[in-house]
């Protein structure tokens, strides 16, 4: 089975956007047509895709359902939506707009209780969402510094019907220096759930890098500023996951 490679369509003000490690104030507008970009990663290749509403995580709640609805108006490849998803009627507000998967990350912190009711409620179409720095969880849009360590979550997370678990290095994060394969091999290591590497990818060598993991049970990547930069193609970074190590 080849690694999923996921381009990223972050959201704000109804743009498509990048922020450097998360940071609101470090921003970058790619595209004031957020449907399009997706039906372009979709031309492209992508089998999937992963949608972040920035607003939604800073605010707390889902603020780019606009943009999702066109977006999922045009594409047929499924999509995980992640940004704001703090109470059962946000995760359902994404699903029902059409999203595969929604991505819980903040609630799941704050509240252990929350991710086992979500799953619950949605078996199969919730993602974790770990970001963390130097493997310590962040929270509120990576605001939030937390003592709670990435895999032990992972591996508290480990007995439920998730979808997957997304494990972020905020550092590496539109800093196109690599992912953090030490935290990725840890997460995965704590877990018998997929998981999904983002953060740092910024080459073919870092996607067979990745690929190395898929023993570890890391299935796929998100890429986000290598792609929109031009410093790696699409179909690249596809032909790499059909690559030998």
């Amino acid at each position: 089975m080849t690694m999923e490679i996921i381009p990223a369509i972050d959201l704000m003000g109804g743009r498509v956007v990048r922020l450097t490690q998360g940071d609101p104030s470090r921003e970058t507008r790619y595209s004031h047509d957020p449907a399009g970009v997706a039906l372009e990663w979709e031309r492209r290749g992508a089998r999937r895709l992963h949608l972040v509403d920035l607003d939604g995580a800073l605010a707390g709640s889902p603020a780019n359902q606009t943009a999702l609805r066109e977006i999922f108006r045009v594409i047929r490849v499924p999509a995980q939506v992640g940004g704001g998803l703090r109470t059962l009627d946000a995760v359902r507000s994404v699903l029902d707009v059409g999203a595969a998967s929604a991505v819980v990350a903040t609630a799941a912190i704050r509240d252990p209780g929350f991710l086992e009711t979500a799953c619950g409620a949605f078996p199969g179409r919730i993602a974790l969402g770990l970001d963390a720095r130097g493997g310590m969880l962040a929270a509120s849009g990576w605001a939030e510094a937390t003592a709670i360590r990435a895999t032990d979550l992972a591996r508290r997370a480990s007995h439920l019907p998730l979808a997957a678990v997304i494990y972020t290095e905020i550092e590496r994060d539109g800093m196109l220096s690599g992912p953090d394969l030490d935290g990725l091999s840890a997460v995965a290591s704590a877990t018998r759930i997929p998981v999904i590497a983002s953060g740092g990818v910024a080459s073919v060598q870092d996607i067979r890098a990745l690929k190395a993991l898929r023993p570890l049970g890391v299935v796929g990547v998100i890429i986000g500023k290598a792609l929109y930069d031009g410093r790696l193609t699409l179909p690249e970074a596809l032909a790499a996951t059909r690559m030998g190590c």
